[in-house]
């Protein structure tokens, strides 16, 4: 088989079916076997190469919001406006805008919440995107890897009938 063969031909050698019954993922792959090409690229590429300024920004923010290092950052201020807010530094002259119950700092982390909450879950969507990019590109490789393999497994049944002589005609000698 060269290997600018013949998708519809192909699919009815390799797959037993017509290529139009074939879904368009195998027939995309068809199309590139029997060109000779292959998959483009992959699919943090793909994610890449379309993402906005949104989604590059949303992806930071999850990365950095999500971390043991703005966990622990996060504590240091909870721990210093609490500290700055109590009568303990009256005498250094910090007097407390905030005394406990601490109602301007749950505000604050009420509007930090509400904020970072849906930019968190942009950059999951953006993610689950990218995974079924992912997924659809290794289907592509595997589906590739089968057909490659049925056609290397045919030119070896053939390559074995003409050796053995159920070829064109010519005896076989076993042990050649």
């Amino acid at each position: 088989m060269t290997r600018d063969a013949d998708p519809h031909k192909l699919a009815l050698e390799l797959l037993g079916r017509e290529f139009d019954e074939l879904e368009s993922d195998e027939q995309r792959v068809l199309t590139r076997v029997a060109a000779g090409t292959y998959a483009g690229r992959d699919a943090d590429e793909l994610a890449q190469a379309h993402a906005t300024r949104g989604d590059r920004l949303a992806d930071r923010v999850a990365a950095v919001g999500g971390s043991w290092g703005f966990i622990g950052a996060f504590g240091v201020v909870l721990l210093g406006w609490m500290l700055v807010n109590s009568r303990m530094l009256e005498h250094l002259g910090f007097h407390p805008f905030d005394q406990y119950p601490y109602i301007f700092l749950n505000l604050m982390l009420s509007m930090l919440a509400a904020v970072q909450a849906p930019i968190i879950l942009m950059s999951q969507n953006r993610q689950a995107k990218k995974d079924r990019i992912t997924a659809r590109h290794d289907y592509e490789v595997n589906l590739r890897m089968l057909l490659e393999i049925l056609r290397l497994s045919r030119r070896l049944d053939h390559m074995t009938a003409e050796l053995t002589g159920g070829g064109h005609g010519k005896p076989g000698k076993p042990g050649g």
